[in-house]
C-alpha cells in the first residue's frame, strides 16, 4: 500500500501560512542551492494532494511548474468545480475516499503539501502515515495553524531531526500503528 506523506513547513509557534494566505515568512530560510531534502523526498512520490488556496497562492509565486512537471498526479481539493489542466485534476469529491483509492494504487507514495483543511480532514481519518515537518525559526503570532482544534490525538514515532545552518530544523515522524 502506498504510503501518504505530509512535507509541510511550520513556523515555530505553529502557523503554516500568515493571515490572508501569505507564505513569505518561508523566504527567511532561503539559502541558494538549499532545498531541505525536497528533491530528495519529491522522488518517492508520484502523486500530489493540495488545498486550493496553497496551490493558487504556489501558482501566483512561482508559477505552475512547480507542481505540473508533468511527471506526477496532482490533486487539488476544492468546492468549485474547474476544468483539469494537464495532469492537475480539481477534485471537488470526498477526500477519504480519494485517498483510500489512491494509496490502494501502484505507484510510488503520495505528498500532501497542506493546507490546514486537507491536513485536519486526514487526521480525522487517520490517514497520513509520515509527517515531514520543517521549524522555521520565528513566532508569527497568529495566522492559519497547522493543526487545527477537533482531530483525534495520534501517537506518532519519532524517526529523525536535522538543523540547518539557517535555523530551520525539520523533524521526522511515522504515525504508530
Amino acid at each position: 500500500m502506498r504510503k501518504l506523506s505530509l512535507f509541510i513547513a511550520t513556523s515555530l509557534d505553529g502557523y503554516i501560512a500568515k493571515p490572508n494566505d501569505d507564505l513569505n515568512f518561508l523566504n527567511l530560510v532561503e539559502k541558494e542551492g538549499e532545498d531541505y531534502g525536497y528533491a530528495k523526498f519529491n522522488s518517492t512520490i508520484d502523486t500530489l494532494i493540495i488545498g486550493r488556496k496553497t496551490y493558487d497562492y504556489v501558482l501566483k509565486e512561482i508559477g505552475p511548474s512547480h507542481y505540473d512537471n508533468g511527471e506526477r498526479d496532482v490533486y487539488v481539493i476544492t468546492r468549485t468545480e474547474r476544468p483539469d489542466v494537464g495532469k492537475i485534476k480539481f477534485y471537488t469529491g470526498n477526500l477519504t475516499e480519494l485517498v483510500w483509492k489512491l494509496k490502494n494504487e501502484n505507484g510510488k507514495n503520495i505528498y500532501c503539501d497542506g493546507g490546514a483543511e486537507i491536513i485536519t480532514e486526514l487526521l480525522k481519518n487517520d490517514l497520513i502515515d509520515e509527517f515531514i515537518i520543517s521549524v522555521v525559526p520565528i513566532l508569527l503570532g497568529n495566522g492559519i495553524r497547522l493543526f487545527k482544534d477537533g482531530r483525534p490525538e495520534q501517537l506518532l514515532e519519532f524517526v529523525s531531526a536535522k538543523t540547518y545552518d539557517t535555523g530551520l530544523a525539520q523533524l521526522y515522524y511515522k504515525r504508530k500503528k
